[in-house]
């Protein structure tokens, strides 16, 4: 006996494509007490933590955006900025590593002038030179006790081959830059993998102060 006159049974949704969310992991380096926490927690969480305590061995947070309707898991990895708590896992911290964020303090010249030794420190593991890498100065809300002027930040970021970002985890009005920081690096990087035959990189431009871009909601954008 033929079946009831009922509605044909809908497409399969088990045979929908399944489309996975790339995952971007950026590290950020630097000496201990100069905000790399902080900005993690910004960047990810939108807040200010109100009390944090020393980085030991390794930490991430992650934070899904959407670039040009493709969504993709941004994982940042904190790491603590002294030795002792470092040895063990500083080899699992640069693998398979897509971005580096270098973090000085602008209030303390030690952390930047150390930045050499980060530097050394991420060409000894190997990163691969088309990594893209930014410098920035965070606590710029202390204008006051200011060390390291721009154009001295801006000289060595141009050496280096980096793009400067000055800003402040903790000034709520600063949030927009440290968004821009990890942004630019995800635009950066879903430009690279979208264009796989093609060497994009080249050599950067001279080296800038970056200020995030708005559009008509007054959202921002990424700067590069």
């Amino acid at each position: 006996m033929a079946a009831g006159g009922g509605r044909p049974p809908g497409p399969d949704s088990s045979l929908e494509p399944y489309v996975q969310t790339r995952i971007f992991k950026i590290i950020v380096i630097g000496d201990s007490n100069v905000g790399k926490t902080c900005l993690t927690f910004r960047f990810c969480g939108g807040t200010f933590p109100d009390k944090t305590e020393a980085t030991i061995g390794v930490d991430f947070r992650e934070k899904t955006v959407e670039i040009e309707g493709e969504r993709i898991k941004v994982q940042v990895w904190d790491t603590a900025g002294q030795e002792r708590f470092r040895k063990s896992m500083v080899e699992h911290y640069y693998r398979n590593v897509h971005a580096v964020v270098f973090v000085y303090d602008v209030t303390k010249m030690t952390s930047f002038t150390n930045l050499k030794m980060w530097i050394e420190e991420c060409n000894g593991h190997a990163v691969p030179p088309l990594v893209p890498r930014v410098l920035v100065g965070n606590k710029c809300d202390l204008k006051d006790l200011i060390q390291v002027p721009s154009s001295m930040a801006l000289k060595f970021a141009d050496a280096h081959n980096m793009l400067l970002f000055e800003t402040s985890a903790k000034d709520p009005k600063e949030s927009q830059n440290v968004d821009a920081i990890f942004m630019c690096l995800a635009c950066r990087l879903k430009a690279q993998r979208s264009l796989l035959c093609r060497d994009l990189e080249g050599r950067p431009g001279p080296a800038r102060r970056l200020e995030p871009t708005h559009d008509a909601s007054g959202r921002s954008s990424c700067p590069c």
